[in-house]
């Protein structure tokens, strides 16, 4: 297995799979300048200057041209991972982005890791690990909340309030060690009440953050919502309705629904994850049994429950 180290010139291909009218390419490490512009013809690129971008061509094994692109420098510290990064934007064409990444690695560079450029940047100092985290996020987020949640932990919000808390901490810490220092003087360099008060800013600050764990879980990956109850009370019908499509089979035989049947639910922005289930009763054969269990499974866990009644 190969040994990789930060000293390593990274590079990979930063858009996702498929067609499309524009691809990047992103190499960051000592040698990136240095390995990039070995592609571009006509072009020095060591020559250029910090956060600009430039016209190319770049040529392949045969001093054809592959690409017409836009190359963008930027030199460390001032880039996303606190290193020389270039990012080509090429032509989204798969086989083009393979020959750029194919040559960038003949050149010196190595295929990044996952993760590896926001790892850099957390070592090089240019996020903390909340800020990290938050990127994953971004990434990942799939309607509003999820993604004002994932762009204030991003711009150190959370960071900055702990920060603050850790700073009047060390501050009343260092006061008591004075404290100590001089216990034969019988002098009082932190007061007692603000020492309190301070804990349990702190502690309250704490459980904050706990209790917002389950808040920020649901945002980021949907509230999990289960619809229950007895058998033909209506809970396929609401599901159909709630989507507007006809998600689950909806008949007037009890029983119909033997397995759960999962969706998405977008409401202001927030996810909520549907999940129709089989009707609560006594099994009449060991299929619905398994049904009725796996109901039973999914109430507990659930973060909402609908329990369903039929007035009828």
């Amino acid at each position: 297995m190969a040994k990789y180290t930060l000293s390593d010139t990274i590079a990979a291909i930063s858009t996702p799979p498929g067609e499309g009218a524009l691809g990047m390419i992103r190499v960051s490490g000592a040698k990136a300048i240095a390995i990039a512009g070995k592609l571009v013809m006509g072009l020095e690129l060591h020559d250029a200057d910090p956060h600009s971008i430039h016209f190319g061509k770049i040529k392949d094994e045969q001093d054809e041209v592959l690409d017409e692109v836009l190359i963008t420098v930027f030199r460390a510290p001032r880039s996303y991972t606190g290193e020389d990064v270039i990012e080509f934007s090429c032509h989204g064409s798969r086989f083009i982005l393979d020959k750029v990444m194919n040559m960038l690695l003949a050149g010196g560079a190595r295929l990044a890791e996952r993760g590896e450029f926001t790892m850099r940047a957390f070592l090089n100092g240019k996020l903390d690990l909340s800020q990290a985290e938050a990127v994953a996020d971004l990434v990942a987020s799939r309607n509003q909340a999820s993604h004002d949640l994932a762009m204030k932990q991003l711009r150190g919000g959370i960071s900055k309030e702990i920060a603050d808390l850790k700073e009047q901490l060390v501050h009343f810490a260092s006061m008591i060690e004075l404290e100590l220092d001089f216990g034969e003087e019988d002098v009082e360099f932190a007061n007692r009440d603000e020492l309190k008060n301070l804990v349990q800013e702190s502690l309250d600050y704490i459980n904050k953050l706990i209790d917002s764990f389950a808040l920020g879980n649901a945002i980021k990956h949907g509230v999990r919502t289960v619809l229950a109850g007895r058998p033909n009370a209506g809970k396929s019908t609401l599901l159909n309705a709630l989507l507007n499509e006809e998600r689950a089979i909806v008949s007037d035989i009890p029983g119909t629904t033997r397995d759960t049947i999962e969706d998405l639910l977008n409401i202001k922005g927030i996810e909520f994850r549907l999940t129709d289930t089989a009707g609560i009763r006594e099994a009449a054969d060991q299929i619905e049994a398994l049904g009725v269990a796996r109901t039973l499974d999914e109430v507990k866990r659930s973060a909402l429950l609908v329990y369903i009644f039929d007035v009828i």
